[in-house]
């Protein structure tokens, strides 16, 4: 029996907890799977799995194995991998949820100049603001915008830029609404603002100027997860949305937006690509490696301490 292979599939097995699930992932009969599960416990004298037609739960025993087999088998897989890596011909398929928005605005040119340089590598992206179980579904990584998950705590958040931004409204907006000349002028003002958790009511915001900190609580009444949807909203005159200064760049430019409280912005968003484990293949490492350079040195996010528009 190849111990290691065995390992292999008890690790997907206990990962996703289903038969069927981790069959698919491995491509294999469900059948000769299960069969081979069995084996394995035969061979260590253990039952590792409670098994029932409706789920798949790990024995006391399973979790134990399964803690250490994770370990083992990731660390073979990236050996196994790094000989790619010295080719520099990683291959293979990767899987990556991410917002629509970040997608469309900033990463489409990237993962275009990503493409053409590891020709091997073939993708799946998946646009949704919802968070994926990279444990139990087939994501090699996802990318979000806001602070780190806190659980499950084995997941491993890298961050890789700081999203700027800046309040923007339509001239028909700013002509019919009252003065706008510091922060706290907020709270008579429309807000038309994307957040993480979409939600209503006062939500405290944050405004640097300088070295200067000004926190407001204002009411959101357009709650959303789209940075688009707010860009509209607010070029229809509806109220005011926080955008960086490319994403606003076309909107200003023909008129059609303004910045408002012009020497303010909100604190950056960090935007971090999250795994399941440090254990990363190659195609999986440098897709993070490279999304995180361009970023970082692209004008569409501007770190702290760059010049703004």
């Amino acid at each position: 029996m190849e111990v290691l292979s065995y390992m292999r599939l008890f690790v997907e097995v206990a990962r996703t907890k289903s038969f069927r699930r981790a069959a698919e992932a491995l491509d294999m009969p469900n059948s000769t799977l299960s069969r081979h599960i069995s084996e394995l416990e035969k061979a260590i004298g253990l039952r590792l799995l409670h098994r029932s037609t409706r789920k798949v739960e790990l024995t006391d025993a399973g979790e134990v194995y399964f803690k250490r087999c994770q370990s083992i088998v990731e660390e073979a897989r990236i050996a196994h991998e790094s000989l790619l890596d010295v080719a520099e011909r990683p291959s293979g398929t990767l899987r990556v949820s991410m917002p629509v928005d970040l997608a469309t605005d900033y990463l489409a040119p990237i993962l275009a100049d990503f493409a053409k340089a590891y020709p091997l590598i073939a993708f799946e992206f998946d646009l949704t603001p919802r968070r994926v179980d990279l444990q139990s579904e087939p994501f090699d990584l996802a990318i979000r915008i806001g602070p780190p998950p806190t659980a499950p705590l084995m997941l491993v958040a890298r961050r890789i830029a700081l999203l700027s931004r800046y309040l923007y409204a339509s001239p028909a907006y700013l002509k019919g609404a009252p003065p706008l000349k510091h922060p706290a002028d907020l709270k008579q003002h429309v807000l038309c603002i994307a957040q993480g958790a979409v939600r209503h009511g006062d939500v405290a915001r944050i405004f640097n100027r300088g070295g200067e900190v000004a926190e407001v609580m204002t009411a959101t009444r357009f709650a959303m997860n789209s940075v688009g949807l707010s860009r509209a909203l607010a070029k229809q005159g509806v109220g005011i949305a926080a955008l960086d200064t490319e994403l606003a760049r076309d909107d200003v430019a023909t008129g059609r937006l303004r910045r408002v409280l012009p020497d303010w912005n909100l604190t950056p968003v960090e935007v971090h690509a999250i795994t399941e484990t440090r254990f990363l293949p190659a195609r999986t490492r440098l897709f993070i490696e490279f999304v995180k350079a361009r970023l970082q040195e692209s004008e569409q996010l501007e770190l702290p301490g760059k010049k703004h528009d």
